[in-house]
């Protein structure tokens, strides 16, 4: 098949979960397919490069994804208003265009309805109600246009159960096809711990939603309770970051969480996630996170938390591949003493959370995401 991948932001020049798992899937599709991504032009050169075995677009000069914090609405019209003159000089079987944000998948079905190709929407995480805690009352529009670009696409890949659900309650039931996030399972195997030892860690965006203030509480608490010294790595970038050190400084714990900032390298990153014992997440709104996934094939337990909002929640096994708890500093503490001062729980959570990031290697994904493209354009 001639596929094609829609999202504005390109791995590895932009890094988060859904560049990596558009990346992962392309390039191993690729061994039997004609395989296209369609991004900004974040790399020097031409426009149009090929780069294992993918052939990459760049539609347009990159422009910031975020704005004071939240994703630039005019960000992503003037991608999708780039991306649809450039795809329709085309013709693909398949288009598989991201959910987020909304606009490119417009100019996706545009190339369907006049140059009959099949659309598939990858789909990480539902807003709903949400939009109004994101725009106030202009997010009667996020809702409106959440909604409609969720009828475009005959088939949606949600990538979890929990989305499905989710897309479920607000009234799309057909045609919903789950596919997993993945990992590349032996590849992290090679990759050697860092040299700094962490007893937590954690990795993602430091934004509001994330909660990190929570850990920095947690690891509070858990510096009084244990007697062996703490430490806990950050790494992550975003606009609650200089709130977060001033923070652990007025929590007299600076000596003991040191913020990494942006870490650049996969395989330092990996390094990281192996030299800790316990990768946490506050967060209260993931849709499936590759972080976990990642720590689960190092064979690091996770800490989530309970939330309505929160994917993560069908990626932990509670007391098997890591716990989850209520949104609190004090319980997300408790469960870091469980894990901190005991070697045989830690182990064995350890070896069920081998087990799980094994049965999400990126290989076992992509067959199954192979199956729902061939379904799509047969049934079509």
């Amino acid at each position: 098949m001639r596929i094609a991948f829609i999202y504005d932001a390109v791995y590895p020049w932009e890094k988060g979960g859904a560049q990596k798992r558009i990346w992962e899937l392309a390039r191993r599709l690729a061994d039997d397919h004609d395989i296209h991504l369609y991004g900004m032009h974040y790399w020097d050169g031409p426009p149009v490069i090929e780069r294992e075995g993918v052939t990459l677009h760049g539609v347009c000069e990159p422009r910031e994804l975020y704005v004071e914090g939240r994703r630039s609405i005019p960000q992503a019209v003037y991608f999708a208003l780039n991306v649809l003159p450039s795809l329709l000089k085309e013709d693909f079987d398949l288009i598989d265009c991201q959910e987020f944000p909304y606009f490119p998948c417009f100019s996706a079905k545009a190339h369907e309805l006049l140059r009959s190709s099949t659309l598939v929407i990858t789909w990480y995480e539902v807003w709903d109600d949400y939009w109004y805690d994101y725009l106030g009352a202009k997010g009667i529009f996020g809702k409106a246009i959440e909604r409609t670009t969720l009828r475009l696409a005959d088939t949606v890949i949600p990538i979890s159960e929990y989305i499905a659900s989710d897309i479920r309650d607000i009234g799309r039931t057909r045609g919903l096809e789950v596919v997993e996030n993945g990992v590349d399972f032996d590849r992290l195997q090679e990759i050697p711990s860092a040299d700094t030892d962490w007893d937590v860690i954690y990795i993602g965006r430091l934004s509001e939603h994330k909660n990190v203030d929570l850990l920095l509480e947690a690891v509070d608490i858990v510096s009084e309770r244990l007697d062996s010294n703490l430490s806990c790595g950050i790494i992550g970038d975003g606009p609650e970051r200089e709130q977060l050190e001033a923070y652990a400084r007025k929590l007299d714990v600076d000596d003991i969480v040191e913020f990494l900032g942006f870490v650049e390298s996969d395989e330092d990153v990996i390094g990281n996630i192996k030299a800790a014992s316990v990768f946490v997440l506050p967060s209260i709104r993931e849709g499936f996170p590759n972080t976990i996934l990642e720590a689960n094939a190092c064979g690091v337990p996770s800490i989530i938390v309970d939330h309505a909002e929160n994917g993560s929640t069908a990626v932990v096994e509670d007391g098997v591949t890591g716990f989850i708890t209520d949104v609190s500093s004090e319980d997300i503490a408790d469960r870091l003493v469980d894990c901190l001062s005991d070697d045989a729980l830690l182990a064995d959570l350890s070896s069920e959370a081998t087990e799980y990031g094994r049965a999400h290697s990126w290989d076992v994904i992509v067959d199954e995401l192979e199956d729902v493209y061939s379904s799509a354009v047969q049934s079509k």
